[in-house]
């Protein structure tokens, strides 16, 4: 059999489990780039396909592969995928749904732990001579343990379950939204109890989101929820860039709507010098904002356990049996 591999080849290399299975499919590499130009000749009888999370497959490129039977995300996200015409093809697409959740959840913690202890601000303060000066401000004007927190998730898929595992010892009060309600027995297991939005957005000290990215979740932090928000409330965002409508929240800090915010993602990426959540109030260092590039998801135990997933959802179709995560209603 053969297998396309479109992204970064020396990662699809790194994380190859050398399975007997995997040893006897020949592989081609593409970069996202040369995809574009389409797929070469000699690879157009390939079988099976990995993508890039953000790798776009389109009807137009799947039309160049008569025999494929799969096409699997590296990651969670499938939305560069056009899974209508998979399904027409009768091609399965398959996700690694939750491979990241318990990354993702760690990286949510530490932003909510950064922020709360203004992390940034203190080591620059050491860095600069200033520690004593910094711990007194500090006492001063508080510290609010993570365990003192009413924390509100928003969205209760596998990340935010991870999140709310790690919330519970600290001793937070966990609440979540949903677009429905689960049963009292999932609620119990994760320590969690249902709030309606409105009432999270306005009694709660973090609220961390963790809805994908649809029409509907596009923009939806926006001005009128930030302004629901607690003043010294806290923002987390481990879920996508384009669901924080980037103005308002410039606005939010800007005039103390909220305390402050900790981002994983920030639209649109990459993110440029110039973005407006950039340089915010350089001479407020309180009015908080706490970044990272992007990486809750892409650990190397990630990578490991995905790659393995490709893998044997790969396996499995070569023998004619059906994949695990298929998100295309095969």
């Amino acid at each position: 059999m053969k297998a396309i591999f479109i992204g970064n080849r020396e990662r699809f290399e790194k994380f190859y489990p050398h399975t007997a299975f995997a040893d006897t499919v020949e592989k081609v590499y593409l970069s996202m780039e040369e995809v574009t130009q389409g797929i070469p000749t000699d690879a157009r009888d390939a079988q099976l396909l990995a993508a890039d999370a953000v790798a776009k497959v389109s009807a137009d490129l799947m039309a160049q592969l008569p025999d494929l039977k799969i096409i699997h995300s590296e990651g969670v996200a499938y939305n560069g995928i056009d899974c209508a015409a998979a399904a027409k093809r009768g091609i399965y697409v398959c996700n690694n749904r939750g491979v990241n959740a318990d990354a993702v959840a760690e990286q949510t913690i530490l932003l909510m732990l950064g922020l709360l202890r203004s992390v940034t601000a203190g080591d620059a303060a050491v860095r600069a001579g200033q520690q004593i000066q910094r711990k007194e401000y500090m006492m001063v004007n508080g510290i609010t343990e993570l365990g003192e927190c009413r924390v509100g998730l928003i969205g209760f898929g596998d990340i935010a379950k991870a999140v709310a595992k790690r919330l519970v010892p600290f001793g937070c009060d966990v609440f979540y939204n949903a677009s429905h309600r689960k049963d009292a027995v999932l609620e119990a297991e994760y320590g969690v109890n249902w709030m309606e939005r409105e009432e999270m957005l306005k009694s709660c000290d973090i609220i961390s989101i963790h809805v994908p990215v649809t029409p509907d979740t596009t923009g939806m932090v926006n001005e009128a929820f930030l302004k629901t928000m607690r003043p010294n409330a806290l923002l987390i965002n481990t879920a996508r860039g384009e669901i924080v409508d980037n103005a308002a929240l410039k606005k939010a800090l800007t005039e103390g709507w909220i305390a402050g915010a900790g981002l994983d993602t920030v639209a649109p990426e990459p993110v440029a010098a110039d973005h407006p959540l950039l340089h915010l109030l350089p001479d407020k260092p309180d009015k908080k904002i706490l970044f990272s590039p992007h990486i809750g998801g892409v650990t190397t135990g990630v990578f490991r356990k995905g790659h393995r997933n490709i893998w044997r959802a790969f396996e499995q179709v070569s023998k004619g049996e059906r994949p695990l995560n298929i998100v295309n209603g095969l």
